[in-house]
């Protein structure tokens, strides 16, 4: 276990506060719905169902935990669901794509939603976002994919985390990406990139296919922020080292930051605050269970969570944003 980990957790050890004991049967005999943004098979799909398997077991009461996949609009249509329809008893949790955050920012028209107004229960680690390439690419460095005439990579939907990091690539370090879109999640993109359709792609590096790391299939490039993980060949540099004006990396900064959140999960804000607890203190459980931990590594989960109102406080830096980055950074944003 290395340091960042065993640092985390010994943080959490000391984080969860008891919620009151007249609501530690509430979860008894009921099932809380996890209802995860995008298609079965991709990156969130796997970190909603591996939540799953372990969540219930340390929520008084023991609940089930199942998963619901309700994909659209770059996981704005689960948000939709939470906001609208789901019931507001603690009985269901959103786990959204993180980009949004800084999408309600850049595009408030597009995305009208203040993500300070949900209760956060946590995240199991910082989003490690790789941009890679397909092996037969003939590239290992940024300054061999500027050289390319044109790559091609796979997004869903405009905002997402993908499209985010691939106009990255365009914007900030003149790649000459061009980006196919209409793929339901990731899994439909690795299909693509298997078939030749696709060259790469940025992706969380815990999400990629097992097959492909232990294979070789792929060379990573660069990491779009500045966490890292253990089996990350070390030699792949960070967004942040390779820009030289430090108005770019501010512009990055304000571009990544909700990657630090990772894939939350959020309950509506109208939950009660001692379910919200509740949650938390069984999601810093989760994190120090070792049957989690062995099954995390498993699917190559890092561990470094985030838990509750530290969530928040991500938040709230990037909507604090000074206004002349926010407005660089949606020039790269939006096309």
């Amino acid at each position: 276990m290395n340091a960042a980990r065993i640092l985390a957790l010994t943080l959490l050890a000391t984080a969860s506060f008891g919620a009151p004991a007249q609501a530690d049967d509430f979860y008894q005999g009921k099932t809380l719905s996890l209802v995860v943004g995008y298609s079965a098979g991709g990156g969130y799909d796997i970190n909603a169902r591996l939540i799953s398997r372990h969540f219930g077991r340390h929520i008084p009461g023991n609940p089930g935990v199942v998963v619901v996949n309700m994909p659209g609009a770059g996981s704005l249509r689960s948000i939709e669901h939470l906001e609208r329809h789901a019931p507001r008893d603690g009985t269901v949790v959103n786990m959204f794509d993180y980009t949004q955050i800084t999408n309600s920012l850049l595009t408030p028209d597009k995305v009208p939603i203040d993500f300070r107004r949900f209760k956060w229960i946590g995240s199991v680690a910082q989003d490690l976002a790789v941009c890679y390439v397909w092996h037969t690419v003939k590239a290992r460095t940024i300054a061999d994919l500027q050289r390319l005439p044109q790559i091609h990579m796979g997004r869903t939907n405009p905002g997402t985390s993908s499209d985010t990091q691939q106009r990255i690539l365009r914007k900030l370090f003149n790649v000459n990406v061009h980006s196919v879109a209409g793929y339901a999640g990731s899994a439909e993109a690795f299909i693509a990139v298997e078939r030749g359709e696709l060259e790469g792609g940025c992706m969380t590096w815990a999400s990629l296919p097992p097959a492909w790391i232990s294979g070789n299939k792929i060379t990573p490039i660069m990491r779009v922020t500045s966490a890292t993980a253990p089996d990350l060949p070390a030699y792949v540099p960070s967004a942040f080292d390779l820009l030289e004006r430090e108005r770019d990396r501010k512009i990055l900064r304000a571009l990544s930051a909700a990657g630090e959140i990772g894939k939350p999960l959020v309950s509506h804000l109208t939950v009660p605050d001692e379910r919200v607890q509740i949650l938390r203190n069984a999601f810093a459980a989760m994190m120090r269970d070792p049957a989690f931990l062995a099954d995390a590594d498993k699917v190559r989960q890092n561990i470094s969570p985030t838990i509750g109102d530290s969530a928040l406080k991500i938040v709230e830096e990037i909507y604090a944003s000074p206004a002349d980055v926010v407005e660089a950074a949606r020039a790269i944003a939006i096309e």
